[in-house]
């Protein structure tokens, strides 16, 4: 998915950092030993202030308190607002500094006590082609923003991210960077090895011979239709977005300074099969593929910039879900045919992302569609008609040869490099520094995490259709959320996310309708360094009934035997941060039953008649007694809202009631049935059809008017 070529190297130095790489992305999590401290002191009137501090003067206070706490001062410095620094004479460590700020903080005239810590520079690099590294950078709209993520983390040491594509060369910016990894282009047959390119079949070395195509072979033979081009290096150019070398005084910065890539080749000339790149996920992954060793440095990321139109297939739906159990992320490109969503992005499963132009709009090129995860910088050049420059290219390293490999480069504004095959090794790269701070995260949690912590589009830029309709020039568009995905991949935003703890509930299987169901939160989990501190069981809809406690990692459930409750659990770590998780009990409730419940009744009263049918008999009962309604197979309710002319509930003579019947067997309800009092006692038989509703317990007045009617 290759748009543009590089054959040399920008010429000028931007700019160089000279901040020190000791001090760049560290963050102050803890303080070791410390002779410095900021405590606030508790203003106050006259009127509520004791004595002592009423005429004492801040230095006094100051003087005051180190006596109470013990502290040694070499000076103090007022800081405005009642605070005040205080310098020690001598460091304070471990349990000693805990126990100072302790006793300070439980001191009346102190409001706080914290440490005065050390901050750092910005963690910028000092990679002379930085700057020219816009889609790592906050300024553009579609930005990732890296240097606001890079202050939390700049990587791990155990992450690894798998390249999916046509192996790697060396190159200055991935020197060290890259495992060892293997080679899965298979050739036509035991003799040929046209596409491979490199004599053989499957092997352990992944390196990249070149992918070029001529004239010729495009006529005829193993690569006959496949496109003419020279080598595109494709995977070096992914591989140093991922993880160029950083800080390092030379050529580029990575997303991910710390951590590994995997390069596993799939690709060779004219592409690559499924099976081959399905081995080479699985192998990746450290799942066991026939007749290779495991992978002894699975990766936890696998980045597949590669792709072709049409649905996704059941290969890799499977492929697909024995890695996401495995708790691996696989980060696809959308395509650049601006037209749906290609094959494997569009699976199930996969972290599609889709390209952007710096101001934010769909980029021309890019694949659009439903099943984009998310969205990253592209790559574009709204100036190429007119200057040949591509002032938005996507710079990373690259190699000067047309087709085999010759000297190393990067490429630039004139030999420019973009398509969403860059655009996903963006996101990747976001990825691995979420993996940096929390290791636990599954596959699932991956893409919901950077799709929340993503930024909005730009509002609508004028002038442009929305998305999914295109611009009959450029093809750009105005992205929606149904079109490119939950947002702008934003590095910082994403990795805040894999910052918070993961809520997770294990239930029995089954709907537990009817039972009492435990629920297991004891499988959450927390970023690396930090634990889950506490759990919240509470309920959502349909009033679920707890039984026993809801604040341990387990809780009991009582469901009901119909309807469904939903339960949340909220689990906090040790810092504050929190995550829920919610699940859904029980079974719907059965639809309203309209099949005609017809019944019949035996009574002394006149009645309006409706439909006549044929059924159960019901009798009324109870001369010169309380009147009762029996029926085989449900009850019998007053409708009508009834008027007792006289009391006690006499029914005088011409008055109307109804009756309402409600199944037992169906929870089905009658409509109303007439009756009116008065005339000579018949005796018969009367039915009404069914309708929708639920029953209702039979009025005692009712019942008592009924006894009184038969009494007459």
């Amino acid at each position: 998915m290759r748009m543009g070529s590089v054959s040399t190297m920008a010429a000028a130095v931007l700019l160089s950092f000279s901040v020190s790489s000791l001090a760049i992305g560290q963050v102050a999590t803890s303080v070791r030993s410390t002779a410095r401290l900021i405590v606030k002191l508790r203003p106050g009137t006259a009127a509520t202030m004791d004595t002592r501090r009423q005429t004492q003067s801040r230095t006094d206070r100051v003087r005051s308190l180190a006596a109470r706490s013990a502290l040694q001062l070499r000076a103090s410095r007022d800081l405005g607002n009642d605070m005040v620094g205080l310098s020690l004479r001598s460091n304070l460590a471990g349990s000693t500094l805990d126990e100072t700020l302790a006793t300070l903080r439980a001191d009346p005239d102190v409001e706080f006590a914290e440490v005065d810590q050390r901050r750092y520079a910005r963690a910028l690099p000092n990679d002379p082609l930085y700057l020219s590294q816009w889609y790592l950078q906050g300024v553009e709209t579609s930005a990732t923003n890296f240097e606001d993520a890079w202050d939390t983390t700049t990587g791990a040491a155990d992450t690894v991210i798998a390249v999916l594509d046509t192996g790697i060369l060396e190159h200055p910016d991935l020197a060290g960077r890259a495992l060892p990894g293997y080679d899965f282009v298979d050739g036509e047959s035991s003799t040929s090895f046209v596409a491979a390119n490199d004599g053989d079949g499957w092997d352990d070395d992944p390196s990249d011979p070149g992918d070029w195509v001529t004239s010729a072979e495009s006529q005829s033979g193993p690569l006959r239709d496949c496109d003419v081009s020279s080598s595109s290096w494709h995977g070096t150019r992914v591989a140093a977005m991922i993880a160029a070398t950083t800080d390092n005084a030379e050529g580029i910065a990575g997303g991910m300074w710390t951590g590994k890539v995997l390069p596993v080749r799939v690709l060779g000339k004219c592409g690559g099969y499924d099976s081959d790149i399905i081995a080479g996920m699985r192998w990746a992954a450290g799942l066991p593929v026939e007749d290779l060793p495991l992978n002894p440095n699975p990766a936890r990321i696998l980045n597949v910039s590669l792709g072709s139109p049409g649905s996704c297939v059941p290969q890799y739906r499977t492929a697909f879900t024995e890695l996401a159990e495995a708790g691996v992320l696989v980060v696809a490109s959308a395509g650049n045919d601006s037209g749906p969503v290609e094959t494997p992005a569009n699976c199930s499963g996969v972290l599609a992302v889709a390209g952007l132009r710096q101001v934010g709009t769909k980029v021309g090129y890019s694949s659009l569609g439903s099943e984009v995860d998310i969205s990253a910088p592209a790559g574009n050049c709204p100036e190429l008609d007119t200057t040949f420059l591509c002032s938005y290219s996507l710079v990373t390293g690259d190699n000067t040869g047309q087709t085999v490999p010759m000297s190393s480069t990067y490429t630039d504004d004139f030999n420019f490099n973009i398509g969403t095959s860059f655009s996903a090794p963006i996101v990747s790269a976001v990825a691995g520094l979420m993996h940096s701070v929390n290791d636990g995260l599954t596959a699932t949690e991956f893409t919901a995490r950077i799709k929340a912590g993503a930024r909005p589009f730009p509002p609508k830029e004028s002038g442009i259709p929305t998305c999914p309709s295109l611009d009959s020039v450029t093809a750009q568009c105005n992205c929606t959320t149904a079109t490119c995905g939950a947002g702008i991949a934003d590095a910082p935003g994403a990795v805040a996310e894999a910052l918070r703890p993961m809520a997770r509930i294990v239930k029995p299987g089954g709907s537990g309708a009817g039972q009492n169901v435990q629920l297991d939160g004891s499988s959450s989990d927390a970023a690396r360094g930090r634990s889950v501190a506490g759990y919240a069981w509470t309920a959502g809809n349909g009033n679920p009934l707890f039984l026993g406690a809801t604040n341990e990692a387990t809780a009991t459930v009582a469901v009901p035997d119909q309807g469904l409750v939903t339960v949340r659990l909220t689990v906090t770590d040790d810092v504050g941060r929190t995550d829920t998780q919610d699940v859904t009990l029980g079974t719907t409730l059965p639809p309203p039953d309209t099949t005609p419940d017809a019944f019949a009744f035996t009574d002394l009263v006149d009645v309006a008649l409706g439909t006549v049918q044929t059924s159960n008999a019901v009798t009324i009962t109870g001369i010169n007694t309380a009147a009762a309604i029996s029926v085989t197979g449900g009850e019998y309710s007053i409708g009508c809202g009834v008027v007792f002319t006289t009391a006690p509930g006499t029914i005088t003579n011409g008055a109307t009631v109804c009756v309402r019947h409600t199944s037992a067997a169906t929870n089905a309800t009658s409509t109303d049935t007439t009756l009116t009092v008065g005339g000579v006692a018949d005796t018969f038989t009367s039915t009404t059809s069914s309708g929708g509703g639920g029953g209702g317990a039979i009025h005692p007045l009712f019942l008592l008017g009924l006894s009184l009617l038969l009494r007459r």
